[in-house]
């Protein structure tokens, strides 16, 4: 019975858990429709304070001066709109030059991200010191010589030499007797 009982609770469990869902995806909808209807509230007032409705004129010099009030608020809205970039653009200037100097006060200064650049020594003073200075950084150059002593065991290789070779010489009869006399 035991087993059933837990069955029956996890059952119970899971089914508040989808009614709790469910209430609170219905509580999201009503939230929505508000908040639309509320926007939609917002968008009329602000129309009717800033655009007042259009009559259109029934003769066409009515309509001729009306084109020509519009055209001349789009004229003033578009240079108030270049104004205020140029205000804009200025103003990123100067926090720009502001930052600058700012760094320059600290003594820290933004360090650019930096590439791993394979360039040899030479390549490396040609690019500081310039085209006309011909310096040359040969660091082998400046290494010692040092002379390999012979070893016993290597004067004994290079006098065996190829190993086929000894083989060779020693393989029937005359290399046998030949072996021999130098042994004695």
């Amino acid at each position: 019975m035991a087993p059933r009982s837990g069955w029956k609770r996890n059952r119970a469990i899971t089914a508040r858990r989808q009614h709790l869902k469910s209430v609170m995806l219905q509580i999201a909808a009503t939230e929505q429709e508000k908040e639309k209807s509320r926007r939609e509230a917002e968008k009329q007032n602000y129309l009717s304070e800033h655009c007042p409705p259009l009559h259109i004129p029934g003769s066409m010099s009515e309509v001729q001066e009306l084109c020509k009030q519009l055209h001349a608020k789009i004229d003033a809205a578009e240079e108030e709109k270049y104004d205020m970039e140029v205000r804009v653009q200025k103003t990123s200037k100067e926090l720009e030059d502001m930052n600058q100097k700012l760094f320059d006060l600290r003594g820290k200064f933004k360090r650019p991200p930096l590439r791993r650049v394979r360039m040899s020594a030479d390549a490396m003073l040609k690019a500081l010191l310039g085209s006309k200075h011909k310096v040359c950084m040969d660091l082998r150059a400046n290494l010692k010589q040092v002379k390999k002593e012979d070893t016993e065991k290597e004067r004994d290789l290079r006098d065996v030499g190829d190993w086929r070779k000894n083989i060779e010489e020693k393989s029937g009869m005359e290399g046998r007797k030949k072996m021999f006399e130098s042994e004695s």
